[in-house]
Parts: structure tokens; C-alpha cells; sequence
């Protein structure tokens, strides 16, 4: 558990995505959810130190953001497309998920989808005790992120929009707008950015990722202009030595393979 200010905590060590809360005078405020029903029962006793959970925001709905909704209780919000994607999701994938990240999970049977109660298409403030929360869609990881800055905190939760360890994922990625959302952060002004995954950073790191973005994405955009099948683009993109890097380190297998193909097909069918 990390103290990042004096009204905020992120929780980068556990298995999944890093949680965070904000405590306000009139309750607590979380952003995502813990990954198994163990892990959110710690949680949530930790939050009920500092006050009663009174709302909690999904930044994103793929399933390590997701699948503690359940245990959650509280108020759900989310961006409108990513209720559409938790309704959709395999119970299985998660439950798989789960075992993969935490052997012995799940630990009990209360596991369910859980779509937001409240959702956004584009903004939305929320007001709590003295502090105020704007929600952002910004896409970029997905088509449905949602930021969320706390301006009385100096700090901005970004889910996946930025990582700080291991390698983005673009499996579902919209590169051109994710960059366009990180430049978009960029001019808030804060001082701390607490990502998906990995350590929380000063606001220096936004540039990082818009380079790592770029890195990815400029490569297969040019292979998708000069005709490149998909074949060609994933040995292509192999021979490039921050990508090759990448698949050596990887702790997933096929990370850069999934990656290619997710960048390939937004070009492809941007055409």
C-alpha cells in the first residue's frame, strides 16, 4: 500500500491492476477493483479505516479491472461502452484469470459480472465531501477509458491509458486517439499519475508513453500504408530491436504477436 497524498492510496503490489482510493470527508471514493474475493476483502477492510466506500469507478472493463465489482458494494461507474463490454464478458475468462494470478482462486462462490449502476459517454463530475472527481473518456487501451482527476489531490488515475511496468497491452487499442488522450492529460495539471500497472510516476512519465505508443504503433502503420499482409508486418516488426527486446523479457507469450495484430487491424480498418 503506498500513501501517494495525504487523502490518497494506491495499491501497486497485488496481483491484477493497482487499485487506488481517495478519502473525502463524506466518504471514500475507489478506482478498479481487486482481482479475486481474498484480495478485496483486504481491501476493503483497509478503505473502512479511513471511512465508508461510497463509490467506485471502473477506468476500463477488461477483466483485471472488472472482476472484484461484485465484492465491492457501493455505487459502480464506468464509461456506457465499457458496460456493454462487462455484459459481455465470459465468467470463465475471468475465473481463469483468476487462478492464473492467484492459485487457489476463486476462494468462494460469489463471483458474478457486475455492470456499472451510473455510466458516461464523455464526462462527468462527482462531487464528495471536498473533493471533486472529473471523469474523462479518453481512449486509448480501449475504446472505453475513463480517467479520472482529482484536482484538490494533484493526482490522475489512468488505468492502462499508462503503464509503468511490463508492456502495454493493444489488443483492443485505438493508438492514433491513445495518444491524443495522453497529450490531453498532459495539460491538467497535477503532479502524480496512477497507472494501470506499475509504480506510481510524476507527470515527466506522460511523455515516456506517448514515445512507447509511437514505438508500436508508427512501424505498423507504415507496413498497413506500403500493403504489408499481416504476416509481413509480424515478421517485420520482429526484426525491430525494441520489439525483439520485448518478446524476450515478456512474461507473457505471443505479447508481441497480439499486439501486431491489434495495431494492424485499427490501421487496416481505419483505411
Amino acid at each position: 500500500m503506498q500513501k501517494v497524498t495525504d487523502n490518497v492510496f494506491a495499491e501497486i503490489g497485488a496481483r491484477g491492476c493497482n487499485t487506488s482510493f481517495v478519502v473525502t470527508s463524506d466518504g471514500v471514493v475507489a478506482i478498479d477493483t481487486p482481482i479475486t474475493a481474498a484480495i478485496a476483502r483486504k481491501w476493503l477492510a483497509e478503505i473502512a479505516k479511513h471511512g465508508t466506500l461510497r463509490y467506485v469507478i471502473n477506468g476500463e472493463a477488461h477483466p483485471d479491472h472488472i472482476a472484484g465489482n461484485c465484492y465491492m458494494g457501493a455505487t459502480l461507474i464506468a464509461h456506457e461502452g465499457a458496460r456493454e463490454e462487462i455484459l459481455k464478458t465470459d465468467l470463465n475468462t475471468i475465473k481463469q484469470m483468476q487462478t492464473r494470478m492467484s492459485p487457489g482462486s476463486p476462494d468462494d462462490d460469489s463471483l458474478k459480472l457486475r455492470p456499472p449502476d451510473i455510466t458516461l459517454s464523455e464526462r462527468l463530475t462527482l462531487y464528495l465531501g471536498k473533493h471533486t472527481f472529473k471523469l474523462m473518456a479518453l481512449p486509448g487501451h480501449s475504446p472505453f477509458q475513463v480517467s479520472v482527476y482529482v484536482p484538490e489531490e494533484r493526482v490522475i488515475f489512468t488505468s492502462d491509458n499508462v503503464v509503468t511496468q511490463g508492456t502495454p497491452f493493444f489488443h483492443q487499442a485505438v493508438p492514433d486517439e491513445w495518444i491524443k488522450s495522453l497529450q490531453y492529460i498532459e495539460k491538467l495539471d497535477f503532479d502524480k499519475v496512477i497507472p494501470g500497472h506499475g509504480e506510481v510516476k510524476d507527470k515527466s512519465y506522460i511523455q515516456q508513453m506517448i514515445k512507447t505508443i509511437h514505438t508500436w504503433a508508427d512501424p505498423v502503420k507504415d507496413m498497413v500504408k506500403k500493403g504489408l499482409t499481416p504476416e509481413e508486418t509480424q515478421k517485420q516488426m520482429a526484426t525491430i530491436k525494441e520489439i525483439a527486446d520485448i518478446a524476450r523479457n515478456s512474461p507473457m507469450p505471443g505479447v508481441v504477436a497480439m499486439n501486431v495484430g491489434g495495431i494492424y487491424a485499427y490501421y487496416k480498418n481505419k483505411k
